[in-house]
């Protein structure tokens, strides 16, 4: 069982990134809010990892920090949330939002996230509620990094991600456009951020 991968990152994208470890290439998914923290590829990195088994593959999940995974291993414990749909929730939502809904029954916030409908939403709620509650305080002693992209680029690597995360092509567009001219030197992070907010009004 892997539970913390350090290497070189030699591939970066907003769904998963490749380290190199010992030689060997890991694939690794990641949400949003991990890829906000990462370098530039050929930088060394660490992940909390969480390894899925199952009878067909091995997959590997990597989050940034320790507090992120906690809450992705609650969010997997529920029913009907599975370990790409609990990536798809903490890339659509900050860990911390994602707590204060569950604590506060915010259906309509747990909606607001691609793939999670009413039931699922109740059924995170009743699960949940106050197992979040044991999850510990954010950390706060590294500032997330990003690096400089060319606007073409940086839109690219913005519209695929809100692709992966189940936004309609047009929706994710529009979005981004009127993210663009709210921002000022755009980066994929406060592109993402930007369109992501504009996607929940």
């Amino acid at each position: 069982m892997i539970a913390n991968l350090r290497g070189l990152l030699i591939e970066k994208n907003p769904a998963f990134v490749i380290i190199e470890a010992g030689g060997v290439g890991y694939e690794v998914w990641i949400p949003l809010t991990t890829f906000y923290q990462l370098g530039e590829t050929g930088s060394e990195v660490s992940l909390r990892i969480y390894t899925s088994v199952r009878e067909d593959a091995i997959q590997l999940f990597g989050f940034s920090t320790a507090r992120e995974r906690e809450l992705y291993l609650k969010l997997i414990s529920v029913q009907g949330i599975g370990v790409k749909s609990g990536i798809s929730m903490l890339s659509g939502m900050s860990a911390d939002e994602i707590i204060s809904a569950l604590r506060n029954n915010d259906l309509a916030k747990l909606t607001a996230i691609p793939g999670v409908g009413r039931k699922t939403a109740e059924r995170l709620v009743i699960e949940l509620r106050d197992k979040v509650a044991s999850i510990g305080p954010p950390d706060t002693s590294s500032a997330g990094k990003t690096g400089s992209f060319e606007s073409e680029r940086v839109y690219d690597d913005a519209l695929s991600a809100l692709l992966n995360l189940g936004y309609q092509k047009s929706a994710a567009e529009k979005a981004l456009m009127a993210a663009q001219e709210e921002i000022s030197e755009p980066n994929v992070q406060r592109l993402l951020r930007a369109a992501l907010k504009n996607l929940a009004r």
